[in-house]
Formats: structure tokens, C-alpha cells, sequence
């Protein structure tokens, strides 16, 4: 296609930013941007606005342009009879929480696609995720859907403008629908909320519910909190199995590391292949946790600790490397994601055949591999949105089938072996993967999604003495502090690719980032990070607090032409903002000494205390906010000189302990934390546990350490195996 051709086909998306827009600039469909030029032309010319919101990962999302808006017949449905506006839902996830509240409330399930159609005031009155061009599924083709809607925009008005009117009174309805109890609610709902997730656990695979099933960091991490509270090993369990089956399973993948968004069966074994940022971060964290929780001695003692613990050092150790390699751009910021499909399909890059393995490999080695990853003739994946013919038989989604030990002595190899074959392998067999075509990148940058990131990294940099991952994690805070952050108005942009993007400001970009730099703070000890942790908690309550009532709105108030304001306090497969905001509030706020922090948090637990109460499945990261609002802050302070073999040994002592509220800070005048401050220094490196309004008696050795944190935990209600 020559350039002349290309530029007259191109549609008004040509000039995005978002890959996802970028993606559908050579439809014929006649798209716009979210904006007023859209909204002026569909009142002007009086025609519904179709709205279709995706993000350019999305599988589904594929199979809807290639059969539709890539067709010449409904693109002059779409062209006459709508305006139709293209909406990435990664960069306006307010606009997507509305439109997709509102088709959950028309009884049709939530996903992407979204395809909503809305009156010129931008009220819906109709709407769906995916549908086929022409009617199957039990569902009415796409084509015969737009000229039904159609025909009733110019037959029957006033019947589409009441349903309008009406869908806009009850998203207005559900925008308010939390009212503010009593309280913030006592720790019976921590209780309550462990009882919901117990009675939704597989017992057998880990996780929850049946397939399709999610990762879902945010309950684990809640259960390892409940746990640390009461006592409670079997809650402990449920967190490492489902650790453990995940790191074992086709969901993580073995040979590059990270994990993909979720498995479409209850086993973890066929992932839905597409890699979001948010899931990698979340896990590492999670990993990270497994971690802590092992070595504080939840979880037992014995082989199968030692086992857990080397599976999930391997599982974090890669997911780093996968994220290092392939999701950070060169600017030191974290992409959003990676496709599921390459050459048309999806899973392709990622599965094997026997013979595939067997080209790569010979003699023991392949039967080694082949053994271990449970690769068969058959296969275990069938992709069944591929065209017919196009998937070639006897695809195998890799995992771990068979312990490394087991397979050496099938295979005749000695045992002490079998780990550095298995790496040798691993890299035959990443090499030649990366032969092949990639999946598609969607290389933009995501503030929320990189403060997940980068806390996660720095965490896990601080847990394993990795100063390159500490180092990854303070280049992408600095990015983002260059790029996205206006010092002087305090704003903080949401996305950035060739630049910054436009939009509202978003209460997950300040949480976020908020309690990443915490953890940053407590790899690093450098006070600039604590300083803006606590500037951006002040613009939290600024631009989304809403006043007395509680909580805060998803967005703040820049783009005027929305017909509601949002809250989100569903912790789904990222947490909330509102419980990621109320977190980040009591941390920095008993950090910092902000009482005013405190209790805006308070307020936003008041708001949805009946909410954790009547479901507390669906808020478990709202209910570690509770848990931690019940707990009394504690702080490590280490003081000392900091480049000593002693101060070494007391840091890495105080991150092998599971205690989620510890705050570990540096000690002296310099410090950002008024406690710390207090703290007597000296050049003798020394550790200060500081809670329930007192301080422990210095330690200054390692062993020391670690033993009074280990009792101090038990006292506050330990983990037992």
C-alpha cells in the first residue's frame, strides 16, 4: 500500500498516542477519539454515539476488528447510522468503569470488547462486550444489532431517550449507594472476610472458584494478614498452595518467566496468554511474601519449606529477569503489557510440540524436558478461536509436570545434575522461542501500573540484596517524577508514550505510586521518596476526597462531559483505589506523623464498612487497609553506618520477617520520620524496634535481631505452621 493510499485511508485515530487507537487507524469505520469533537457532531447531526472500549492486548478485542470494524458492509452501517468513538480503556478507565458498570447492570456480564451505545449526552441505553458479525452464539449478529438500533432511533425515540434517562438514574444510584456506618468496622470483618474466601478455595489447585480462574494478589495478600492476626494456619496454607500451583502450572511462563492474566481452566494449566504489568507486580509482591511467611516459620518447617522456598526464589527471580528484559523501556519505565496472539492466533509464540522440543534438544536432554514440562503427543491446548485449519495438532502449553529429582532418575541422569541441566535446557529452549514472531507490545507507560512495579521491585531487591533490581526501581520512580509530575501544581499524568498523554487526573496513579515509594524509601533510605510518598497523599485528599461523606472518586473533576462521577472499591485484579489510597494514607501518615491522613482514610473505611461486611470477598485489599488501621504502627530504625558488614546483616534480617506494617527507617536528623529522628545514633550499626508507643532495647547483631522480631510477631498473633 503506497503512503497515499495509506494517509487517505487513514481515520481520525491516526494521530493517537495509544497503541490501542493506533491499532484501528486503517478501519473504515469513521472513528473518534473520546472528546468534544465527537460529542458536538453526534448532537449536530442527532445519531446515537456508538462506543467501543479495548485495550490493544486484548484477544477478543482482535476477533471483533478482524470480523467487523475491518468490514466494508458494517463500517457503512457504523459511518450513516452512529458516531463511533474508539475509548482504550487502559487510559481512561473512568470512562470504561461507567460504561462497563452500566452493562452489568443491563444483566450482561462485564469484559472487552465493550461495546455501548449512548444517547448524544452521553447516557447509554444499550449495550454488550463481543459480538459476532453475523448472529450465532445464540446471540444477533453485529450487523443486524446496528440497523435494529437504528431503526428504533428513528421509529421509537422517546422509548431509547427513557431507557436512557432511567440507566442514568441507577449508575447515579449505585455512585451513592455506599452510606457511611457508624464505624470503620472491627476486626469480626477481617474474620468474615477469611471465612468468604475459605468457602470459595480449591483445595486441590489453589485459588478460587472454578475456571476461569484469576490470580487475585490482592486476597492472598489479605489472608497472610488475617493469619499473622489470628493465628491462623490454614489460611497460611491456602496462600502457599495457591503459590505454589501457579509456579508449577501453564499460567507461568517456564522457560521466560512472569505470568499471564489468568487460566481459562481450574488447574492453572492453559493460561489466556496475554502478560499485564499489574499481574506481575502484584505477584512478585506476593512471592516475596511466600518468602517472609517461610522464613518467619509459617508454613511449617521441613522438606516442604525448603521446596516452596526454592520454587518461589526461582519464581521471583525470573518474573525480575522477564520484566528487566522484555517490559522497560529504555527511559527506565515499565510498558503495560504483552498480546496473547502472534501469527494470528493465539498462544502461538508460546506452546510446543513434541517434535518441536525434539528439534531443539537430543537424547537425554530431551527426554529430561519432555518428562519435566509433561509434553505429549497430543497436546494439552487447543486454541479454539483459531480459524479451522490453522492450528497445527499436538500444541503443549509447558509446566511443571514432574519434579526435576523424579525425571533425572527416569532418565538415568544423576541427581546432582539435574538443576544445571534443567537451566541449560531452559535457555535451548528460550533461545529458539525467541526465534520466533513476538507478540505484539503495548509499549506505552502507565503511572499506576509502574508504581505497582516498582515497589514490588524494590521490595523484592531489598529482600534478596539485589542492588541492580533497587537500582531498576529508583530509574522508574525518576522517570515518572520527571516526566509525569508537576512540582508545582501537583499533578501527576496517567499515561506516557512518545510523551504525555491527555486526560483527568486518576486516584490509582497517586495511591499507587504512593505506597511504591514507600518501599523505595525503605530499600534506598533516601528521603525524597518518603517526602513525595507524602505530597502525593495530600493531593489524594485534595483532587478526589469527597468531603465528610468518605472515600475517594476514581477521577478527578477535568473531564466535565461525563454524565457521573465514579468511586471503585472492588479489589478485583488490581486492588482499588480507594483501598490502595486508605493503605497508603495510614502508612505515610503514621510515618510522617499526618494525623490529617489517618483520618481520611478512617473515613473512607466508615463508607464502605457495611460494604466489607455484606461482601467481604469482594474487597479483601479494603479489608488489609482494615487490618492495618487495627494494628499499632511499629517501626525498625536502623542506625549506624550504613556501608558496615553489621548494618548489612541487621537490613537483611529485618526483610526476612513477615510483618506488613513494619516500617524499616533510617535513624538520625536526616530522617523524614519525626520517630526516627529521636532515635540515638551512633557509628556502631543498631537496630531500634519502635511500637505500641515505646521503643525495644537496641540489638546490634543480626541473629538478635531476627529472634525479637520473630517474638514480637508471635505476640501480636503469630502464623503457625
Amino acid at each position: 500500500m503506497s503512503e497515499e493510499v495509506r494517509q487517505r485511508r487513514q481515520n481520525r485515530l491516526a494521530s493517537a498516542k495509544s497503541p490501542y487507537l493506533l491499532q484501528h487507524a486503517m478501519n473504515p469505520v469513521d472513528w473518534h477519539p473520546w472528546g468534544e469533537e465527537a460529542f458536538r457532531r453526534a448532537a449536530a447531526e442527532d445519531k446515537p454515539i456508538f462506543l467501543s472500549i479495548g485495550y490493544s492486548t486484548c484477544h477478543w478485542c482482535h476477533v471483533m476488528e478482524r470480523e467487523s470494524f475491518e468490514n466494508m458492509d458494517v463500517a457503512a452501517v457504523l459511518n450513516r447510522h452512529f458516531v463511533s468513538i474508539k475509548v482504550d480503556r487502559e487510559e481512561r478507565p473512568d470512562v470504561d468503569k461507567i460504561y462497563m458498570t452500566a452493562v452489568q447492570v443491563m444483566g450482561v456480564g462485564g469484559g472487552w470488547p465493550l461495546s455501548v451505545w449512548l444517547t448524544p449526552d452521553l447516557n447509554p441505553f444499550y449495550g454488550g462486550t463481543y459480538f459476532p458479525r453475523e448472529g450465532r452464539f445464540g446471540r444477533m449478529g453485529f450487523i443486524d444489532l446496528l440497523r435494529r438500533i437504528a431503526q428504533l432511533w428513528r421509529e421509537d425515540r422517546e422509548r431509547i431517550l427513557a431507557s436512557a434517562r432511567e440507566m442514568k438514574g441507577q449508575l447515579q444510584e449505585i455512585a451513592g449507594a455506599a452510606e457511611p456506618s457508624d464505624g470503620v468496622g472491627g476486626p469480626e470483618l477481617i474474620a468474615r472476610g477469611a471465612a468468604a474466601l475459605k468457602r470459595d478455595f480449591d483445595g486441590e489447585h489453589g485459588g478460587f472458584g472454578a475456571a476461569p480462574k484469576f490470580p487475585r494478589p490482592v486476597a492472598l495478600q489479605f489472608l497472610l494478614r488475617h493469619a499473622r492476626r489470628n493465628g491462623d494456619g490454614e489460611a497460611v496454607e491456602m496462600v502457599l498452595r495457591t503459590l505454589e500451583h501457579m509456579a508449577c502450572g501453564g499460567m507461568y511462563d517456564q522457560l521466560g518467566g512472569g505470568f499471564a492474566r489468568y487460566s481459562v481452566d481450574a488447574e492453572w494449566l492453559v493460561p489466556h496468554f496475554e502478560k499485564m504489568l499489574y499481574d506481575n507486580a502484584q505477584l512478585l509482591d506476593a512471592y516475596v511474601d511466600g518468602l517472609q511467611t517461610l522464613d518467619s516459620g509459617g508454613g511449617g518447617l521441613g522438606p516442604d519449606a525448603g521446596r516452596r522456598r526454592s520454587l518461589f526464589t526461582r519464581v521471583a527471580l525470573e518474573t525480575v529477569d522477564y520484566v528487566l528484559r522484555d517490559m522497560t523501556s529504555p527511559e527506565g519505565a515499565f510498558y503495560c503489557a504483552e498480546d496473547a496472539d502472534s501469527e494470528g492466533r493465539e498462544g502461538a509464540f508460546y506452546v510446543w510440540t513434541e517434535a518441536q522440543v525434539r528439534a531443539v534438544l537430543s537424547g537425554c536432554d530431551a527426554e529430561f524436558a519432555i518428562m519435566v514440562m509433561g509434553v505429549t503427543p497430543q497436546g494439552n491446548f487447543f486454541d479454539h478461536s483459531a480459524p479451522e485449519g490453522v492450528q497445527p495438532p499436538g500444541e503443549n502449553v509447558l509446566r511443571r509436570a514432574v519434579p526435576l529429582a523424579d525425571a533425572a532418575r527416569a532418565c538415568g541422569m544423576p541427581e546432582g545434575e539435574c538443576e544445571s541441566a534443567w537451566e541449560r535446557i531452559r535457555d535451548s529452549l528460550l533461545r529458539a522461542r525467541s526465534a520466533r514472531p513476538r507478540p505484539h507490545r503495548d509499549d506505552k507507560m502507565l503511572t499506576s501500573w509502574n508504581g505497582l512495579m516498582l515497589g514490588a521491585l524494590a521490595r523484592a531487591g531489598a529482600y534478596f540484596r539485589r542492588t541492580d533490581w533497587i537500582e531498576a526501581a529508583r530509574r522508574a520512580a525518576t522517570f515518572l517524577r520527571e516526566r509525569q509530575f508537576d512540582s508545582a501544581t501537583g499533578r501527576l499524568g496517567h499515561a506516557w508514550r512518545d510523551g504525555p498523554t491527555e486526560g483527568p487526573e486518576l486516584l490509582d496513579d497517586y495511591a499507587f505510586l504512593a505506597r511504591g515509594l514507600v518501599a523505595l524509601y525503605e530499600a534506598t533510605f533516601e528521603t525524597r521518596w518518603m517526602e513525595w510518598a507524602g505530597r502525593l497523599c495530600e493531593e489524594v485528599i485534595a483532587r478526589f476526597a469527597d468531603g465528610d461523606r468518605g472515600g475517594f472518586f476514581m477521577a478527578g473533576g477535568g473531564d466535565g462531559a461525563l454524565p457521573i462521577r465514579m468511586k471503585e472499591d472492588y479489589d478485583g485484579a488490581e486492588p482499588s483505589g480507594n483501598s490502595a489510597a486508605a493503605q497508603a494514607l495510614l502508612t505515610i501518615g503514621r510515618a510522617l506523623g499526618r494525623r490529617e491522613f489517618e483520618e481520611a482514610a478512617g473515613r473512607g473505611l466508615t463508607l464502605y464498612s457495611r460494604h466489607m461486611q455484606e461482601l467481604p470477598e469482594s474487597v479483601p485489599n479494603l479489608l488489609s487497609a482494615l487490618d492495618q488501621w487495627h494494628s499499632l504502627p511499629a517501626q525498625l530504625v536502623l542506625t549506624g553506618d550504613r556501608s558496615s558488614e553489621r548494618f548489612c546483616d541487621l537490613e537483611c534480617e529485618a526483610w526476612r520477617v513477615y510483618w506488613p506494617d513494619l516500617l524499616i527507617a533510617i535513624g538520625g536528623p536526616d530522617s523524614p520520620i519525626p520517630a526516627a529522628v529521636k532515635v540515638p545514633a551512633g557509628d556502631q550499626a543498631q537496630a531500634h524496634l519502635c511500637h505500641s508507643g515505646r521503643c525495644e532495647r537496641a540489638v546490634a547483631d543480626g541473629a538478635a535481631l531476627g529472634a525479637l522480631l520473630r517474638a514480637q510477631r508471635a505476640a501480636t498473633g503469630g502464623l503457625s505452621g
